[in-house]
């Protein structure tokens, strides 16, 4: 299969955040462990499709017979980076059924007179879901921290409050695939110039989008503490090249492929006997 064909190895080590991970030496054009172009990339991912749906339904399908297990993935990234398109083309090819899709904005006035996980925790995967967080918990230790909505004192609490919460999810059941999508500065500036070019893609450009770009330095410096604070065995980081689209998408697809793989899912036995279900239906 082309999905294997190109990969030379095992991105979920490759893009996993490790001790020692500085995000300012990592790069944000590279494809590491797939030794193809673009269009080998899109082929695998084609391919990679097929093998996520079926393995989605299978989770699914065992959550119909008592399993707790589910799966959530968390997309954090600078504007532009693609978590869009990870909605689109890597969960649109699954059972839409199956997805739990959540997109964190700025908090509501009831949001912000609770605990910053207080919206947070309503939306995580049932059992046998494939939960998506668009930006996440994690805008509060981001963007807390570089617009300081917060205390210093109140940040260093929620990189706890993250670690404790997530730790009681996968002690739940929950698979934690953490995803931060790096792009470059000048890929993000291409990116922004060409909303602004065509008109039909106006309306996703934010005025705003500038501001937040006038504080790269310090939303880096942010997501370096980030991974300091907050990758966990449990709850790895894994920062995936962005630069190149086709393969932030392949890479994404991976590592679900793999945390679903590792998960050991097969279809749920029928609790009838088949044999005398199908005479019944024969004789109807």
């Amino acid at each position: 299969m082309s999905r294997e064909k190109y990969w030379t190895a095992d991105p979920a080590e490759l893009l996993r955040v490790g001790d020692g991970f500085e995000l300012a030496k990592t790069g944000t054009r590279a494809s590491p462990g797939f030794d193809g172009d673009k269009a080998a990339g899109q082929e695998a991912l084609a391919e990679g499709a097929e093998v996520l749906a079926e393995l989605q339904e299978q989770l699914f399908a065992m959550s119909r017979m008592g399993d707790e297990r589910r799966v959530l993935l968390v997309l954090q990234a600078m504007d532009t980076a693609g978590k869009g398109g990870i909605v689109k083309h890597v969960m649109g090819s699954v059972d839409p059924q199956g997805v739990q899709l959540a997109a964190f904005k700025k908090p509501t006035p009831e949001e912000l007179q609770h605990d910053f996980l207080w919206r947070v925790h309503k939306q995580v995967p049932g059992a046998g879901m494939i939960g998506v967080f668009d930006r996440s918990h994690y805008e509060d230790v981001l963007i807390g921290r570089v617009r300081e909505f917060a205390s210093p004192e109140e940040i260093e609490r929620r990189y706890e409050a993250i670690n404790e919460f997530e730790a009681e999810l996968t002690a739940t059941g929950t698979t934690i695939i953490k995803v931060m999508l790096h792009i470059s500065r000048d890929e993000q500036k291409a990116r922004l110039t060409e909303r602004l070019a065509r008109s039909d893609k106006h309306w996703k450009f934010n005025p705003g989008d500038v501001d937040e770009r006038l504080l790269w330095d310090d939303y880096a410096a942010a997501y370096q503490l980030v991974f300091e604070r907050t990758a966990t065995p449990d709850a790895p980081w894994f920062v995936v090249p962005a630069d190149r689209k086709w393969y932030a998408r392949l890479a994404v697809q991976h590592l679900l492929i793999d945390a679903l793989e590792g998960m050991d899912l097969d279809w749920p036995k029928a609790d009838y006997d088949v044999a005398e279900q199908q005479a019944r239906l024969a004789a109807s």
